[in-house]
């Protein structure tokens, strides 16, 4: 069973990319991808019942996946929602941590984490 993720990533190269990787290495079906807070908060809310991971960079395109984060703190016990950011300080992770979010992953260092990370959701 493929796990359905939805993206919200402003940048198109990184999320075309993150989508091929995933696809690949940890059976994700890609169900859809926002570029922006608004796009993402509306999608995830109105198809509750069609994803059950959502991964969620923090600086978009307009607005902030912060924003999507609370809006999305209201969710399924199976739904999950990880960040996957450049700006993984300590400060960002915590803040994150008070929004719900169930992990969080540096672009720069942690895309196997995030592999093994959906991996393990798929398995569950």
């Amino acid at each position: 069973m493929k796990l359905r993720t939805y993206i919200v990533e402003d940048n198109a190269t990184i999320r075309e990319n993150l989508i091929g990787t995933l696809e690949e290495l940890a059976s994700v079906e890609a169900v859809g991808f926002a570029e922006t807070e608004e796009e993402g908060k509306t999608w995830l809310q109105e198809r509750g019942s069609q994803w059950d991971l959502a991964i969620v960079d923090l600086f978009l395109r307009q607005g902030s996946g912060l924003g999507i984060l609370a809006a999305c703190r209201e969710r399924k016990p199976h739904q999950k929602i990880v960040v996957l950011s450049n700006y993984a300080t300590p400060d960002i992770r915590t803040r994150c941590q008070q929004l719900g979010v169930d992990a969080v992953f540096d672009k720069s260092n942690e895309i196997d984490a995030l592999v093994e990370y959906c991996m393990e959701r798929r398995g569950s």
